[in-house]
């Protein structure tokens, strides 16, 4: 196992190589065929990662928690209550303490405009590496893991191959949109042609999407944007249906019960944004789904579709293991 990725932070991709992305791809392939073959991979024994968690998690959680373990390592499962952070204790001293106790320092808080912010604050003051489990901007964890599946079923070679990821309605609560942000800075970079489809009231943020633009334009892909899910999803090979906030339609997010009412009246115009097998045929005719997880099922897309022979959303959430084994492995490695 290659040790040179040692002590860097994984905050965001953007500040990666495509080289040394690849080199995490090749070891999440290594290790996703060691653990079938259940060959024992404690390339971090006895080593510790700590996992702070501002909110809830399923696919994170676990599959940080089962990595640690099945690298022969410990992940201490951490949230506010369980910590000073209730009772205001500072990101530097959180990050010296930390820093002194174990190898490394994993951290998911989506709170919008304040999650990135905190986590590059942790990362200035650590002395171990910072990984980004998902803030309000990115979600590194997660698109890797997408690469990966779009790997395995379309080769390694993905120029031209055509990806819609498009908003869809929802009730649960207003998700971030780090995980789309994340997919269309990563997918251009390897030649995949990204569609991005949302509702007016529901875009990006400009920041992101210009750094977006300037991946695909570095690596000759295509990203569009529509407003208009149908014409995202035409032709599509991948449908990514998923709903987002529409936090990046406020000059300045405040939070405030007034900004969260105006998104609850926007939402609710755009109940017929559902991926349904209607819509869906409208992609290829082999053309596959994925799905972050969880899914609002009925609302953002319908289960005909989520458990059609056609859905890789299980390949997706298990490759978040052997991604996040191989992105630990690589970080917290080494003598």
């Amino acid at each position: 196992m290659k040790t040179n990725f040692r002590g860097k932070n994984l905050i965001s991709l953007e500040k990666w190589t495509k080289q040394e992305i690849e080199a995490v791809l090749s070891a999440s392939y290594d290790l996703k065929k060691r653990y079938a073959g259940r060959q024992i991979t404690e390339y971090l024994k006895h080593r510790t990662l700590f996992m702070m968690f501002f909110e809830q998690s399923a696919r994170t959680r676990n599959s940080m928690e089962a990595a640690m373990t099945q690298l022969g390592g410990h992940a201490h499962d951490l949230t506010p209550d369980k910590m000073q952070l209730s009772h205001g204790e500072s990101p530097k001293d959180t990050a010296k303490v930390l820093s002194r106790m174990g190898e490394g320092i994993a951290i998911r808080n989506c709170f919008y405009g304040i999650g990135n912010d905190y986590l590059n604050e942790i990362a200035g003051h650590a002395d171990v590496p910072v990984i980004s489990m998902q803030d309000d901007v990115y979600h590194p964890l997660q698109a890797i893991a997408d690469l990966m599946t779009i790997a395995e079923h379309y080769g390694k070679n993905l120029r031209g191959l055509k990806v819609a990821v498009t908003w869809a309605y929802a009730t649960g609560h207003a998700k971030p949109l780090s995980v789309p942000q994340s997919q269309m800075l990563l997918f251009p970079r390897f030649g995949i042609d990204v569609t991005v489809a949302h509702p007016v009231e529901f875009p990006l943020q400009k920041d992101i999407i210009e750094k977006a633009k300037k991946n695909a334009a570095e690596a000759e892909a295509d990203l569009t944007f529509v407003n208009d899910m149908d014409e995202g999803m035409r032709g599509a090979d991948i449908v990514i249906p998923k709903n987002w906030g529409g936090f990046g339609s406020f000059e300045n997010y405040e939070d405030s019960e007034q900004q969260k009412r105006q998104m609850k009246e926007q939402l609710e115009k755009h109940k017929d944004w559902i991926c349904n097998k209607k819509r869906f045929d409208l992609a290829k005719n082999d053309a596959k789904v994925m799905h972050a997880l969880p899914a609002d099922r009925g609302k953002e897309v319908t289960d005909e579709v989520l458990d059609s022979e056609r859905s890789i959303i299980y390949d997706e959430a298990e490759n978040r293991l052997h991604t996040a084994k191989a992105i630990l492995a690589l970080l917290m490695g080494g003598d």
